[in-house]
C-alpha cells in the first residue's frame, strides 16, 4: 500500500461542553455527532469519515476529558480514559477550548496530556462568533501548544483555515507499516448491530467482542448516546461490530439527545447485516423487547437473540426465559438463541459459528427451478382458496432472500405466510427474514 492510501486520524478533544461535537459536525458537513448545550452528552469515541481539499481522513469525536478527582464519577473517569486513548492514537489532535469561558485548570490538564504526544496538535479557540472575541484567544498561548485558531464551529467561521492546516500536516506523517495496512477498513465487512433496551449490557458485550475498552460501560441507563463501531478480523473475515444506544418507546423519549440516539440506532439496524438483540435474562422478554424485534424484523435484518446475564438465573428461571422467547417473539420463527455472560465472556465462543450460518443464509441465492419446485409442491398439498394460483416464482434479490410470486389473482395473507414457511423449510433458509412480493400477471 502506498503512503497516499493511508487514512490519517484526527482526534477532537478537550474538556466538556466546549463545542467538540459541533466542530466535528462542521468538519464532516452533516449532523452526525449528537450536540446539546450541556456537558456529558458525548461519552464514547466515535469515528467518522471526512474529506477536505482532496484528502480523506477520519475524525474522532470524544467525550469531555476531566482530571480524576473527588468531583468526578466513575462514568466521568471512563469517558476521560476514552479521550486519553484517542489523544495517544490519533495522527493529529485538535484541542478545542471555549473562548468565552477563558482558560481553565481543566484546559491546562488536557494540554499537559497533549504536550506528551509525538504528533501535531492544533488549539481551536471555539465560540469566536465575531471579531470582538478574537482578542480573547491569546491567553490560550499559555497552553504551550502554539497559536490558537479562532473558530465558530456553530457558524463555520475559521473552520476552513483549521482544515487547511490539518491536511497540510498529513504529508509529514510516517509511512504506514505492515500492521497499519492490515488495519485498513474493509468496505465489504459484515455489519453486526448490537441493539436492545437501555442498560441490558450492550456496551459490555461490544467491548468483550472487540477485545478492548472501546465503548463506555457503566451501570447507568443510557450511557451510550451514539452508534459506535469497530472492525474486527475473524475467521469469517472482517466484521464491523456496532454498539448502539438503548432504545425506548417514543412516548418515553423526553429529550432531544435521546431522540437522536434512537435515530442513530435505527439507522444502524437498517444498514446492518445481522442484529444481536440483547435481552436482560434477569428481567425476561419485555413489551419493548417485542417492539424492537418487530422493528428489526421489518427492516429485513436477521436476528440473533442474546440472553445476557444468564449466569445469574437458576434452572427454573432459565426455562421461563426461553419459553418467553418462544411465545413473545414467535413472529421471528426460530431465531438462534445465545445464552451468555457479557461480563465474563461465557457462551461467546458460539457467536462466530452462529453468525457464519446466519450470514450464509442472508446472502443465499436459490436457482429458479428449485424455487418453483417448492411452490408447485406447496400448491399441490394445499391449493390457494378462490381459484388463486401462483403461476411462476423466482428469487429477485438477496440480503435478505427476496422472492417474487407471479399470480393470477390476489393471495390471502395467510397463504403467503404458508408459502414463505415452505420456502424456508424446503430450501433450508434457516431463520433469516424472507421477503415475498406478489405480482399479478397480465
Amino acid at each position: 500500500m502506498s503512503s497516499e492510501a493511508r487514512i490519517p486520524t484526527v482526534a477532537v478533544v478537550g474538556r466538556p461542553n466546549v463545542g467538540k461535537s459541533t466542530l466535528v459536525n462542521r468538519i464532516i458537513g452533516r449532523r452526525e455527532a449528537i450536540v446539546e448545550e450541556r456537558p456529558g452528552v458525548t461519552r464514547d469515541r466515535k469515528e467518522l469519515a471526512a474529506d477536505w481539499a482532496g484528502h480523506d481522513f477520519v475524525v474522532i469525536d470524544t467525550g469531555g476529558w476531566m482530571p480524576a478527582g473527588n468531583e468526578t464519577t466513575a462514568l466521568d473517569d471512563k469517558v476521560s480514559e476514552q479521550s486519553a486513548k484517542a489523544i495517544i492514537d490519533a495522527d493529529v489532535a485538535l484541542m478545542v477550548v471555549d473562548t468565552r469561558a477563558g482558560l481553565t485548570a481543566d484546559d491546562a490538564a488536557v494540554a499537559d496530556l497533549l504536550r506528551r504526544r509525538s504528533g501535531p496538535t492544533l488549539v481551536v479557540a471555539n465560540k469566536c462568533d465575531d471579531i470582538s472575541h478574537h482578542a480573547a484567544i491569546w491567553e490560550f498561548m499559555g497552553l504551550g501548544l502554539g497559536e490558537p485558531y479562532p473558530v465558530s464551529a456553530l457558524h463555520g467561521l475559521g473552520a476552513a483555515d483549521v482544515l487547511d492546516t490539518i491536511v497540510a500536516t498529513f504529508g509529514e506523517l510516517p509511512e504506514p507499516s505492515e500492521d497499519d495496512e492490515a488495519d485498513e477498513p474493509d468496505p465489504a465487512a459484515v455489519g453486526i448491530a448490537i441493539v436492545g433496551r437501555p442498560n441490558v449490557g450492550k456496551s459490555t458485550l461490544f467491548n468483550r467482542l472487540i477485545g478492548e475498552e472501546r465503548a463506555v460501560v457503566h451501570d447507568q441507563a443510557g450511557t451510550t448516546r451514539d452508534a459506535v463501531d469497530t472492525l474486527v478480523e475473524t475467521e469469517l473475515g472482517a466484521i464491523r461490530f456496532i454498539d448502539t444506544a438503548g432504545m425506548r418507546r417514543k412516548a418515553k423519549i423526553d429529550e432531544e439527545t435521546e431522540y437522536y440516539s434512537m435515530v442513530r440506532a435505527l439507522r444502524a439496524i437498517d444498514t446492518a447485516d445481522v442484529a444481536l438483540l440483547v435481552i436482560d435474562s434477569t428481567i425476561g422478554v419485555t413489551h419493548q423487547d417485542q417492539r424492537l424485534a418487530e422493528r428489526i424484523d421489518g427492516a429485513g435484518c436477521p436476528i440473533v437473540v442474546v440472553l445476557n446475564k444468564w449466569e445469574l438465573l437458576d434452572a427454573t428461571s432459565k426455562e421461563d426465559v426461553v419459553d418467553q422467547v418462544e411465545t413473545k417473539l414467535r413472529f421471528l420463527g426460530t431465531p438462534p438463541i445465545m445464552r451468555i455472560s457479557a461480563l465474563s465472556g461465557m457462551g461467546l465462543h458460539k457467536l462466530i459459528p452462529i453468525l457464519g450460518d446466519t450470514i450464509d443464509d442472508y446472502h443465499r441465492r436459490v436457482p429458479t427451478r428449485d424455487v418453483n419446485r417448492v411452490v408447485r409442491g406447496a400448491q399441490s398439498a394445499h391449493p390457494a382458496p378462490g381459484g388463486a394460483r401462483i403461476l411462476y416464482a423466482t428469487q429477485g434479490a438477496n440480503d435478505p432472500p427476496t422472492f417474487t410470486l407471479f399470480v393470477n389473482r390476489a393471495l390471502p395473507r395467510t397463504y403467503i405466510r404458508y408459502i414463505e414457511n415452505q420456502l424456508r423449510q424446503e430450501l433450508d433458509l434457516g431463520t433469516v427474514p424472507l421477503k415475498l412480493r406478489v405480482r399479478k400477471k397480465d
